[in-house]
């Protein structure tokens, strides 16, 4: 990412979870919205996402939704970003003072299995298809390689089988055109996990471009698959890779999805202003956060992959979406 590029994201990250007090709501919705027409993605299975309605000052629990018309009953959770997979779910959220933040997951009955520190403002969170896996990216102040006081992101997976925590994937090599990286400035984030437990995808950003890369958990390797591609989701049957795809220098985000056996890069209309890392609700669709017509929150959208059906809205004041799956 340029120097410039890095100052608006944290200025941004910063607005966005210090002023909001940190917490926001993860709530379960069980079907689609009706506010605008549009087609519905079948049979998803509940929805999981960070609820927006209280505003950005409102510090609120987790809620669930069995009914678009029932209104949204309040737990004792609080998440920033949140994925669950085979019962497994990652929430990243406050964890003290400072602010500090750390992952934790918790099983299909609820108990926590796991924590770990984050260093930085929780920006993304995955967890394999398989559930095995889980993943994350944050936004680390101070940490920049070519502004004073910038930041950069830091991505890291923990292993639930055996505990095993990569804190950093620029530990990892990486080859770009066949020459491999060495340069300080390079930083991942978006990663998102075959069924296979090992192979991924991520983006990879150094020397002012960005990168979808794919690579080895276990042999600690990455390679470049295509250029300008950011926060990238692995399709259920893991033949596509969503990721958002940035119009010009500085132009906007659109949804893009790449078909992993022919090479294809198709972008998906009426996507323009997302700012995510898509997710699956099935093979056919996808859904993203975006704040459009100057919301001051953003909001859950789904639009079929395969580009057949304009976007339209799932949940109002809301992000960090997740199929319960």
């Amino acid at each position: 990412m340029t120097a410039r590029r890095r100052a608006l994201l944290a200025i941004a990250a910063i607005v966005l979870v210090v002023v909001a007090g940190g917490t926001y709501l993860v709530v379960k919705f069980a079907g689609t919205s009706t506010a605008e027409a549009g087609p519905s993605p079948q049979a998803t299975g509940g929805l999981l996402f960070v609820d927006m309605s209280s505003g950005l000052h409102q510090v609120d629990h987790l809620a669930k939704v069995d009914d678009p018309a029932s209104g949204r009953t309040a737990t004792d959770m609080r998440c920033e970003r949140v994925y669950r997979s085979r019962g497994n779910t990652v929430c990243l959220r406050l964890a003290g003072i400072g602010p500090s933040y750390e992952v934790a997951v918790t099983n299909a009955s609820g108990a926590l299995t796991h924590t770990v520190p984050l260093a930085g403002i929780p920006s993304r969170a995955r967890v394999s298809h398989s559930g095995n896996v889980v993943s994350w990216t944050t936004f680390v102040t101070g940490d920049s390689y070519s502004v004073p006081g910038g930041f950069s992101t830091r991505t890291g997976v923990l292993d639930l089988r055996t505990g095993e925590v990569v804190d950093s994937l620029e530990t990892f090599t990486v080859h770009l055109e066949g020459a491999e990286v060495t340069a300080a400035d390079r930083n991942y984030w978006g990663v998102t996990v075959a069924d296979d437990d090992r192979t991924f995808y991520a983006t990879l950003a150094t020397a002012g471009r960005t990168w979808l890369v794919k690579g080895d958990l276990r042999a600690r390797t990455a390679e470049d698959v295509i250029q300008n591609a950011e926060c990238p989701s692995l399709s259920p049957d893991g033949t596509r890779v969503a990721f958002k795809k940035r119009q010009g220098r500085l132009g906007a985000w659109v949804l893009n999805v790449y078909d992993i056996a022919t090479g294809a890069d198709r972008e998906v209309p009426g996507t323009v202003g997302l700012d995510d890392q898509p997710a699956w609700l099935d093979d056919a669709h996808l859904a993203y956060g975006a704040a459009l017509r100057n919301a001051k929150v953003p909001s859950i959208y789904t639009v079929p992959a395969d580009g057949s059906a304009p976007p339209s809205l799932l949940i109002a004041d809301a992000q960090s979406p997740s199929p319960t799956s």
